[in-house]
């Protein structure tokens, strides 16, 4: 293997883990709050409410870490073996609260959410980190981030199928042994990325500088730039939007009559979305070549309204078809605005900041945008979708979250300006 192949096979295994270690578990642990412990929609809530609280707080922060301080593939690598560390902790809360009295007073569902959070303040920022990471390795050794990037990304995704399927198939998508799965795969990532290249930081120098550069906030500058701030804003709208399907997908699939083929299989069937993904993934180039960055982004938008849409008739008499189709436009609707977003920011933002900048990619998607999807449909379908004999009128919340999606695409139309257009 020549060293161009060998570079592009490490950060091939790198992506991988890095999307495993999170998909044992993110589309199955609604399953295992909400079937498995039978806790309600505001608890199960609360708990997945951590992912976004994390990336509000971490990304920029350790953005700025690994663009002034400290190598990035080390931090990366210590960031993971921390996750594996309260991924571990999960299936053995009872231990836990027996072996310390003080915990004994708190709710199960409570300690599960600090140690779950605890994981995500570690996990969040590792994933606009594995992006600048495999972005310096690549033009390190003279590699085109747009071309060779779609085609090591799109392992990633194939590590979250991979992940989700052995969730189904081991029996674990109600129970804790999910997080097994996780804790084990994120001490391996954790360790490999110590092998990696290194990753010096970019932003060292001795010239004298302001006090906002020093702290490494120059990433909020870009709010400054019409396109930046615009972008940043649809990015939380967006993250809103993917949260949605992220809470409540497999539940929601798992709410189907116990033994018919998409309850028995929902994680399976779910998975199609992720295989779509690693098709969509290889024609961001051709797309954004063809039509550029806004009209991409737009095809994302519109995609969710039609991936929502399909959701809501999943239960009629071509409810298999439908869901399927949800699945596959999934692809398209995570893809083209998430990563070519990523390359957006890339792109635009100098060398100095860029993992900043990617770290404030990801607060405004999976913190903002998260934690106000979080909250926002937990409380709506806690006051409007739960029907009398307790089941929940997944009817009415889908096309809810369709007709969102569809006011999100409008604006972003006839808001966003492409680059030659821009003020």
């Amino acid at each position: 293997m020549n060293l161009t192949d060998a570079i592009k096979t490490r950060l091939t295994l790198l992506s991988f883990l890095q999307f495993f270690v999170w998909g044992a578990w993110l589309t199955t642990i609604g399953t295992y709050c909400t079937e498995g412990k039978g806790w309600s929609f505001p608890q199960f809530g609360a708990i997945f409410s951590t992912l976004a609280l994390s990336s509000i707080l971490m990304p920029s922060i350790i953005g700025i870490i690994a663009d002034k301080w400290m190598r990035a593939e080390r931090l990366y690598g210590i960031l993971h073996l921390t996750y594996a560390g309260f991924m571990l902790l999960i299936p053995n809360l009872s231990s836990l609260q027996a072996s310390f009295p003080s915990l004994q007073q708190m709710e199960e569902y409570e300690l599960l959410y600090w140690i779950v959070f605890g994981g995500m303040l570690a996990y969040m920022p590792t994933i606009s980190l594995s992006n600048s990471v495999s972005y310096r390795i690549l033009k390190m050794n003279n590699f085109e981030v747009q071309k060779d990037f779609p085609k090591i990304r799109v392992w990633g995704t194939i590590g979250f199928i991979a992940a989700m399927w052995l969730t189904n198939l081991s029996g674990s998508k109600a129970s804790a042994n999910q997080f097994y799965i996780a804790g084990a795969g994120a001490l391996l990532l954790g360790l490999y990325a110590f092998t990696l290249p290194a990753c010096q930081p970019q932003g060292k120098t001795t010239e004298k500088k302001s006090l906002t550069s020093q702290l490494g906030l120059d990433a909020f500058k870009l709010f400054a730039d019409y396109r930046m701030a615009l972008f940043f804003i649809f990015s939380i709208l967006l993250g809103a939007a993917l949260q949605l399907s992220n809470m409540y997908g497999d539940a929601y699939l798992s709410s189907f009559t116990k033994g018919s083929l998409v309850e028995k299989y929902s994680t399976i069937i779910y998975s199609i979305s992720q295989v779509s993904e690693t098709i969509f993934i290889l024609t961001i180039p051709f797309f954004l070549k063809r039509f550029g960055i806004k009209n991409v982004m737009l095809f994302a938008l519109i995609a969710w309204v039609l991936r929502y849409g399909f959701f809501a008739y999943g239960s009629s008499d071509f409810g298999v078809f439908l869901i399927v189709m949800s699945c596959i436009v999934y692809g398209m609707a995570f893809d083209f605005f998430l990563i070519s977003g990523s390359m957006f920011v890339e792109n635009n933002t100098d060398s100095s900041i860029r993992s900043s900048a990617q770290g404030l990619f990801i607060m405004m998607t999976n913190g903002i945008g998260a934690y106000i999807g979080t909250v926002a449909s937990s409380a709506l379908i806690g006051a409007y979708f739960i029907l009398p004999d307790g089941n929940t009128d997944w009817n009415g919340a889908w096309l809810l979250f369709a007709a969102y999606s569809l006011v999100v695409a409008i604006l972003f139309m006839l808001l966003f300006k492409e680059k030659s257009q821009a003020a």
